[in-house]
């Protein structure tokens, strides 16, 4: 062979591989577990479509997920005022949608029309309704507007981060976009392929226009074994979220995948029904009312075994309503209840309560029995209710462990109340209490689940949460919202209505391919700079 052909030949294969590694920088590929439900991201609710919303959407400001600070995006500065009412937004100029009509005031004047009309029911507009009466936008110049709330809402600026900025012109409609990628292709069932935004605003510091990644490439994949086998294959580039067990998985097959980024907002809690016109036989109710036993129970649960054991280690015992990941909100000065089982025993005996031949009996002899529900097929869940029950038997409580699919469960902790205690988690998106807390900790509340939708407050500290909730609410002073709520985290920590068991950590796994990417603790963990991520030229891809 001559070197002539020869130097041909490395030509092209160094032709080939330079387009191979082309074609692999061009494209970042994840997996959504569903179907996006709407590619409206005013009626955006569940994961995959919020996902859609994260990726096209383009916001007033950005809530940073690493610093948890805020930052402007299409507006360039903005300030609240009318005692918290109003808020007036300068914008940029010059910018424009994916399909190229340009972006003023009418469209961010008109998004929040849409947002807040009754009749489309956004859940991203339920966070602003603050009172009676309507809310009003007014485009003060092509680059002003003003929006006025019937009432005020403490931290109003930063609900804006999960309003995506919608054309009052395109054609396209929703499907017109300011965020960094625009929805290029769909097909249900099967995948979901977004493109580069060719009028994103944003730049580089060298003034390279962002995002670096030409496409994203979304499949729809249920199966968790079937995305951990892709990751691992190299065909997708990273999980957002894993669980425990999937996590020490991937530590044995390839320890550079995987991140452990530390205690996340999402909690794992149990409490009591504490529901007046339950079901449930009066010497229960007592039980469930009394704080002592409440708090006995929580001492007899071993929350360290249950980060070690259940969450391999990948959890921290909760202390209360805010995880030590809300930087801000959260009360430093609580720490997590002690396993105490003779402590225990000295709580409930304070009621009357007694331990007889290893039985805990009521001060009218009732054995200490109750059943716990919790959902079926969360084998978290499920082992930590068998290990709850465990250690209840150490105070001589016999649990009784009951799995029901989730329409039955929801059916019982909502409308018929036949149930005695529940153990389910609640997933933290938001920081501020004001957006995240509200319909938890007011008595009047749906979500205030121990006892939920009261006309009034049924015991005293209820009523105090009530009173500091509302003021954490309209102060716009916050240091005084700050120091509310933690007077909150404070009652929620001595009466114990939900008994807070773990935090678990936010775990993620990133292929090596994938560059500047810093998992967080805030959803949405990886993909959060998504404009700033890029694709290695270094390592090829299987596609």
């Amino acid at each position: 062979m001559s070197r002539q052909i020869v130097f041909r030949s490395f030509l092209v294969l160094m032709l080939a591989s330079t387009l191979a590694v082309a074609q692999t920088d061009a494209q970042l590929r994840f997996c959504l577990h569903s179907d996006p439900k709407t590619f409206n991201p005013l009626l955006a609710e569940e994961d995959s479509s919020e996902t859609v919303r994260y990726l096209t959407g383009g916001v007033l400001m950005r809530l940073n997920r690493m610093t948890q600070d805020l930052e402007p995006e299409l507006a360039t500065s903005w300030k609240i005022s009318d005692a918290g009412k109003t808020i007036t937004f300068t914008l940029r100029t010059g910018l424009s949608f994916s399909d190229g009509t340009p972006f003023s005031a009418d469209d961010v004047a008109f998004t929040i029309q849409q947002m807040m009309d009754p009749s489309l029911h956004s859940p991203t507009g339920d966070a602003f309704r603050s009172g009676d009466g309507k809310t009003v936008s007014k485009v003060l110049t092509p680059d002003r507007v003003s929006v006025t709330f019937p009432a005020a809402i403490a931290g109003l600026d930063k609900l804006f981060d999960q309003v995506a900025i919608m054309s009052a012109k395109s054609p396209k409609k929703e499907m017109a976009v300011l965020g960094p990628y625009d929805v290029l292709e769909y097909k249900a069932g099967n995948y979901l392929l977004l493109e580069k935004n060719p009028h994103y605003w944003r730049q580089d510091a060298a003034g390279k226009q962002l995002p670096y990644i030409q496409t994203v490439r979304l499949d729809i994949q249920s199966n968790r074994d079937t995305e951990m086998l892709r990751l691992v294959r190299g065909e997708i580039d990273f999980i957002n979220s894993l669980d425990a067990e999937y996590f020490d998985k991937l530590v044995q097959q390839n320890p550079a995948l995987v991140h452990d980024s530390g205690v996340s907002l999402d909690s794992e809690q149990m409490w009591f029904n504490q529901v007046p016109t339950s079901p449930l036989p009066d010497y229960k109710k007592a039980w469930f009312r009394s704080t002592n036993f409440r708090r006995a129970i929580s001492e007899a649960v071993n929350r360290e075994d249950l980060a070690r054991v259940v969450f391999r280690g990948h959890a921290r015992p909760a202390i209360g309503p805010m995880s030590p990941a809300n930087k801000f909100w959260f009360n430093a000065k609580l720490q997590a209840h002690s396993f105490d089982q003779k402590s225990a025993l000295a709580r409930l005996a304070q009621d009357g309560f007694r331990l007889q031949d290893g039985v805990l009996k009521d001060h009218d002899g009732h054995a200490v029995e109750f059943s716990i529900i919790t959902n079926a097929g969360n084998k978290y869940r499920e082992r930590m209710a068998t290990m709850i029950q465990q250690d209840l038997s150490g105070i001589g409580v016999k649990l009784n462990v009951v799995t029901l699919d989730f329409p039955s469960l929801i059916e019982r902790i909502t409308r018929s109340f036949d149930y005695e205690a529940c153990l389910l988690g609640l997933i933290g998106n938001d920081l501020d209490p004001n957006s995240s807390q509200m319909n938890v900790w007011m008595s009047s509340g749906e979500n205030h689940q121990w006892n939920p939708n009261q006309k009034a407050p049924a015991t005293a500290w209820e009523a105090e949460i009530d009173k500091l909730m509302r003021e954490q609410a309209t102060s716009l002073d916050p240091k005084k919202r700050k120091a509310a709520f933690d007077r909150v985290q404070e009652i929620a920590w001595e009466q114990e209505p939900f008994i807070y068991l773990v935090n678990r950590n936010a775990l993620s796994a990133v292929s090596p391919n994938a560059r500047n990417v810093h998992p967080v603790v805030l959803r949405p963990q990886v993909y959060w700079n998504i404009d700033e991520i890029s694709i290695s030229n270094e390592v090829a891809r299987n596609r």
